[in-house]
């Protein structure tokens, strides 16, 4: 009898150990590192959107079910052909990087999904590409604007995908290709552009360098005026008797001649 038992018991074990390793890998769940995972419960409502689970060792009912999300920044690149303000045609090339919302994921799933780059990101790059260039002439694109234009874009982009639980992080125009004769006549005028700042910033030098010499010069001219007009015959032999006291008592002297000099200042005689 117990012998029965023992066979039973063992029968019995080995199912059970069967039916763990059938379903080891819907009980036991490991969520990597760069992943979030949200809980659909099949028996107790559905998808529980508030709890986000974190990576590491889970352990979970059956008949549940763990959905994990790439949470990484992610990059991807985008080429399409705009109509600019001029209704020309250019092509450009553009790069971004994005990433759902890490707590916000079991909303995502519940409304969107995991398709969100296309169902969501791309139509809305697209749409504020399309709409942003068209603002713009093709030359204001190719040079002076491009950082303006690529920065509204991602803000429109932004604003959008904000409410369907996505970050935006970067968006950066890597290529605009125009008509050759389009790009051509772009180029030259920008390099005559520049010959012509060239040309007002050296005018511009030498105008102000005239300006500072006529300054200069009136400046002397004043100052001439000013001492001439200071300079009496009184005050100019005073000046003659303190010069003659000096050189008289420099060794080079040898004679001096008081009173023979122009009116009447001291004449003086050396080597």
């Amino acid at each position: 009898m117990n012998q029965n038992k023992l066979v039973t018991f063992a029968i019995l074990a080995f199912i059970a150990f069967i039916v763990v390793v059938s379903l080891s890998n819907s009980l036991f769940l490991t969520i990597q590192s760069g992943e979030k995972g949200i809980l659909f419960e099949r028996f107790s409502g559905g998808l529980d959107k508030e709890t986000v689970y974190g990576q590491g060792f889970h352990i979970i009912a059956p008949w549940n079910t763990m959905i994990v999300y790439d949470v990484r920044t992610k990059e991807a690149f985008e080429k399409m052909s705009v109509l600019s303000k001029n209704g020309l045609t250019i092509d450009v090339e553009l790069s971004y990087r994005y990433s759902p919302k890490m707590d916000k994921i079991g909303h995502l799933h519940d409304q969107i999904g995991k398709e969100y780059l296309e169902r969501i990101i791309k139509p809305e790059i697209r749409s504020a590409t399309r709409e942003v260039i068209g603002k713009y002439l093709p030359e204001e694109l190719y040079s002076t604007k491009r950082e303006a234009i690529q920065e509204e874009i991602e803000t429109r982009t932004k604003e959008s995908i904000d409410k369907k639980f996505l970050v935006l992080d970067a968006v950066l125009i890597r290529e605009v290709a125009l008509p050759t004769t389009l790009k051509a006549a772009i180029e030259k005028k920008l390099e005559e552009e520049q010959l012509a700042f060239q040309f007002e910033f050296r005018l511009n030098k030498e105008r102000k360098e005239s300006e500072r010499k006529i300054i200069e010069a009136n400046a002397k001219a004043e100052s001439n005026r000013i001492l001439n007009a200071s300079l009496t015959d009184k005050i100019l032999q005073d000046k003659g008797i303190e010069a003659t006291l000096e050189l008289a008592n420099s060794p080079n002297t040898k004679v001096i001649i008081v009173g023979s000099g122009d009116n009447g200042l001291p004449l003086i005689l050396g080597n």
